[in-house]
């Protein structure tokens, strides 16, 4: 090969690997993996390509198709919530879809109406509002379909769970309800809104649902327990595994036991789950029917605060827990590799994103702290986005660039 012959083949292989878009909530295969080549560093100036503010707050991370940037806020008390979709070249506004709601919506703090993240693909746009509805639009803003008959999802901690799309289907884990209300997975049809399946559920939970390949065949994940402290383990709380195209239950799986907050992770046949508000944590091998605790690998009943979702990365799950304290496991045992013993930054709410070997999170503060995902714990950066930010959200990754948000702006970060 001559050196010019060379020399292109690199340059197409890095376009390859910057090129994607970070379609859903945890990026294209929904457990926070990029193939991206990030910046490692930056600061409120450093490597900030553009940054707007935002006229409403929220905690949803932006998902990124193509040359658009998708962003719910929503004004307080959730009166308005509002879609909105912008330019990645300069952040500019392309368009808004406000949506009005007069009716009481609890929330755990008066702002947090914008929690869940959009779900997007080369057609439509689909975002949930809570009690307000879920709603399709095309890439103009032009609405493809509305379901506002889906019920008041009502607790004290509000909603966060975010559409997935599949195929032909548009799946959204709809609740929790606390006390009255259903708590149910939805899939309807993604170009009409009609439903396809529909599947109860006991209890709710504010993780995303997961869809994953097992043996061959796609499967559903979702997390569902009691709104308990840190009981010892209910007869009711599950990691449960559906038929994403019919809603059929497949297994279930006991060991999680309180509040659950963090999305399901999946990787090697292993499926992980964990509980928040102090609970339970567990791995179990796929591939079995009905009820398949016996297949649990491990399960750690350890008092953790999580709230943001882990991540996998080889044979380690890699999680920081509320409090800013990172973990370690190994994949097949739950062995603690390393607990850093230290917060590596303030509280959080974030999720772990992988990228380059590295692990990304934001912090409460609008930190975003950087370890290497090595089962040798190092801290590689902390890139802070000044003073007066506060956000839940996690970082998005697309072409080489960092979508971050917070609750009174939106910054690209890229080299």
């Amino acid at each position: 090969m001559t050196t010019k012959a060379l020399l292109l083949a690199l340059a197409f292989s890095t376009t390859a690997l910057q090129a994607g878009d970070w379609p859903a909530w945890r990026g294209p295969g929904g457990q926070g993996h990029s193939e991206e080549d990030v910046p490692l560093e930056w600061s409120e100036t450093e490597n900030v390509k553009w940054k707007v503010a935002l006229d409403q707050p929220g905690h949803s991370t932006p998902v990124v198709f193509g040359d658009r940037v998708f962003l719910t806020t929503a004004k307080p008390k959730g009166v308005v919530r509002s879609l909105l979709c912008l330019s990645r070249k300069d952040g500019s506004t392309l368009w808004r879809k406000d949506v009005p709601y007069e009716g009481k919506e609890p929330s755990w703090k008066p702002t947090w109406y914008a929690n869940a993240s959009a779900a997007v693909d080369s057609a439509k746009v689909v975002v949930t509002f809570g009690s307000a509805g879920t709603y399709c639009f095309d890439h103009d803003g032009k609405e493809l379909w509305k379901r506002t008959d889906l019920g008041t999802w009502s607790h004290k901690f509000g909603n966060s769970s975010s559409p997935v799309l599949y195929g032909d289907l548009a799946i959204q884990w709809c609740g929790p309800n606390e006390k009255e209300g259903r708590n149910f997975l939805l899939a309807v049809n993604g170009n009409t809104g009609k439903t396809v399946w529909e599947h109860d559920e006991k209890y709710g939970s504010w993780g995303t649902p997961l869809v994953v390949k097992v043996d061959g065949q796609d499967q559903l994940l979702l997390a569902t327990g009691q709104d308990k402290k840190n009981e010892p383990e209910p007869a009711d709380s599950y990691l449960k595994g559906f038929d994403p195209k019919t809603g059929e239950e497949l297994w279930v799986c006991r060991g999680i036991n309180s509040y659950v907050y963090a999305s399901p992770l999946y990787a090697d046949g292993i499926a992980v789950a964990m509980s928040g508000y102090m609970g339970a944590a567990f791995a179990v091998k796929l591939g079995g029917r009905g009820d398949v605790t016996a297949d649990r690998l491990w399960q750690h009943p350890k008092n953790i605060q999580r709230v943001g979702s882990g991540v996998i990365v080889g044979e380690h799950v890699y999680v920081i827990e509320e409090n800013g304290v990172p973990h370690c496991y190994e994949l097949k045992t739950g062995e603690e590799v390393w607990e850093a013993g230290e917060r590596v930054g303030g509280s959080t709410w974030g999720s772990v994103v992988h990228a380059n070997g590295r692990l990304y999170c934001m912090m409460k503060n609008g930190e975003t702290v950087v370890l290497k995902a090595s089962p040798e714990y190092e801290v590689l950066a902390k890139n802070s986005l000044g003073k007066g930010q506060s956000t839940n959200a996690s970082p998005a990754f697309s072409n080489g660039e960092i979508f971050l948000r917070t609750n009174t702006h939106l910054f690209c970060i890229g080299e």
